[in-house]
């Protein structure tokens, strides 16, 4: 039997919720993890390890179609079998989701399946049965936001849980949304033959990020043969009478359009996941859109309940809702837990990659004055040796200063070399540091050092 009392229960185990419930017993706490579903929670299920999974493999077969051979290396036919691209990519999410129940084990964490509900600040109740608690933290994450005017029936109006496991590929399809989410699942559909449109309602892709890397990922998004379309809204949808053709009505100012598709994803944010947990009855204070308000070291308004990750908004990725985790269970030990959101890189999975960390050249401009330094890939030997020349590196420094206030990387393997300039923003470096650190040579890295010189003009090769 389960045990029934515990220092603290987490609810929710994806990326945010696991790593606290793991991080909490190796600070001494006795750790139950409540989740109604499965472990990993959408991340390691149905978002960032599946999608990834597929965007390797289109770029796989995209590189096999379109960029071997003028490198001398014939393949012959080339064929798709998307059957067991979905089975590999399932393989992988088993594997991981496996792995945090082995974590668990080895952490003597105690799973509760079920859906959980709080019903007293020391109280839970998962699947009838009550549990007593010392402390509970709400990891419960976000889920897509559904459009009124196209709700979901997972068949032609999809979500990304939806788009992530099509069973054939689509010859039409329209993405609602130019965020993350819709661009790298446009990448993965466009690459394995279906003909893709995005439509924005934004003036240009990726609010967040600068708004030179977005426009310049977009060219080349357009040049691998998605389309796009901006300052537009999706009014309604209705199946053609031969029950296969989705036809949406857009608006683009004041004109309007039929576009027709075999189906349609739709993402264009994500909502908090509150429902059956017994937030209005406990006072958990929200704010409108229903995301959970906490202070500084997590806790919500009520005693003895905290909550992180996406849950409370902010930046929704899973690396931001780990390091909430962990700081939230070592503040609760009485120890000095802390996030540096300044430190918090974000990632873009198409091809190129386009990361981030830091300040945009917008948000740099609004603080004071800054210096820029660019270097692109065409001029980095080992980029050249790739094929990968496209994209280049931005980093922005404090002009009076010299402190490093981001970087940003459009280019192959950027989620990898982001690294580099997470750990300079961490250690409060400045452009100077980065310019004068060594990077062994040939290899793509060395565009970071060089656009740090040529922030500050010292730019050696170019």
């Amino acid at each position: 039997m389960p045990e029934s009392k515990f220092d603290l229960i987490v609810i929710g185990a994806g990326p945010g919720g696991y790593t606290a419930a793991i991080r909490a017993a190796q600070l001494g706490m006795k750790v139950a993890c409540a989740e109604r579903q499965f472990l990993g929670g959408t991340c390691l299920n149905i978002g960032c390890i599946p999608s990834k999974a597929l965007l390797d493999s289109s770029h796989r077969l995209y590189e096999v179609q379109h960029h071997l051979a003028r490198r001398g290396i014939g393949v012959g036919e080339v064929s798709l079998d998307l059957s067991k691209m979905m089975s590999f990519k399932d393989e992988v999410v088993k594997k991981m989701t496996a792995g945090v129940g082995y974590l668990f084990k080895k952490n003597k964490i105690e799973h509760l399946v079920g859906q959980a509900r709080i019903t007293a600040p020391n109280a839970v109740v998962v699947n009838g049965t009550t549990y007593q608690t010392q402390r509970t933290l709400i990891a419960t994450g976000s889920a897509p936001i559904a459009l009124p005017t196209l709700p979901f029936d997972g068949r032609k109006i999809l979500s990304s849980t939806e788009a992530l496991a099509l069973p054939q590929v689509p010859a039409r399809m329209i993405v609602v949304g130019g965020g993350y989410i819709g661009v790298e699942m446009a990448s993965v559909w466009s690459r394995l033959g279906s003909h893709v449109l995005v439509l924005e309602f934004l003036p240009g892709i990726l609010p967040t990020s600068d708004r030179e890397m977005a426009a310049a990922l977009q060219k080349l998004l357009e040049r691998q043969g998605i389309k796009f379309r901006f300052n537009t809204t999706a009014e309604s949808a209705e199946v053609a009478e031969n029950g296969q053709t989705l036809r949406l009505t857009c608006k683009t100012g004041d004109q309007t359009t039929v576009e027709e598709a075999d189906v349609a994803l739709v993402c264009v944010g994500r909502r908090p996941v509150t429902n059956g947990l017994g937030l209005a009855e406990l006072g958990v204070a929200t704010d409108p859109k229903g995301f959970v308000i906490v202070d500084a070291h997590y806790a919500t308004n009520i005693p003895g309940i905290w909550a992180i990750g996406d849950v409370i908004g902010g930046t929704m990725l899973a690396h931001k809702a780990e390091e909430e985790g962990v700081a939230a269970v070592e503040l609760m030990a009485g120890r000095a837990g802390h996030v540096n959101y300044s430190a918090c890189p974000a990632v873009v999975y198409t091809h190129p990659e386009l990361a981030q960390v830091g300040l945009t050249q917008e948000q740099a401009a609004a603080k004071g004055a800054f210096k820029i330094g660019k270097f692109p890939f065409t001029a980095n030997g080992r980029a050249r040796g790739m094929d990968e020349t496209e994209g280049f590196v931005k980093v922005i420094g404090d002009a009076a200063t010299d402190r490093l206030l981001g970087i940003h990387i459009l280019g192959a393997g950027a989620s990898d070399m982001i690294a580099e300039a997470v750990m300079a923003m961490e250690f409060a470096a400045n452009v100077e540091d980065v310019g004068r650190a060594f990077h062994a040579h040939p290899t793509m890295p060395e565009a970071i050092r060089e656009a740090a010189l040529a922030a500050n003009n010292a730019a050696r090769q170019i």
